[in-house]
């Protein structure tokens, strides 16, 4: 299984995509890189309401402080957003969550206009999610 890039190699192979059918594509190739989930994960504490698909994130901390968030979906395109969002946060303490705005970033890839807007709810939801979490955690 591959890893998840860094946020300026998602920016520049984002740019690459020809069309946004090529981008669909490699969102739904960044959800395929997430780790396969066990049923541990499927708990309702770990589901993401406001999100049409069903979702489920955890999140904890590693021994140096930094999140550790493992997350899935019930459709590809979402679990391929799911991975964007962790490719933001990833490396992050709670703390610089909660100081970390992902908008500029969403920005870059253009997700916001191309994006239905149940599933840019959804992506709202899991953000929110994250920095309740994350808030939680400080």
């Amino acid at each position: 299984m591959a890893t998840l890039p860094d946020k300026e190699k998602l920016v520049r192979n984002f740019s690459r995509c020809a069309n946004w059918e090529e981008k669909y594509l490699y969102i739904i190739e960044l959800g395929a890189t997430l780790p396969e989930s066990s049923e541990s994960l499927h708990k309702p504490e770990n589901a993401i309401s406001g999100c049409q698909s069903q979702v489920w994130i955890l999140m904890h901390t590693d021994e140096a402080g930094r999140v550790v968030l493992y997350g899935d979906s019930d459709t590809a395109i979402v679990k391929g957003l799911i991975a964007i969002v962790f490719i933001l946060y990833q490396q992050l303490t709670p703390a610089e969550i909660m100081a970390f705005d992902v908008r500029p970033w969403f920005g870059q890839l253009a997700l916001t206009q191309h994006l239905t807007p149940t599933r840019s709810q959804g992506m709202e939801a899991m953000i929110r999610a994250i920095r309740h979490k994350a808030q939680v955690l400080s």
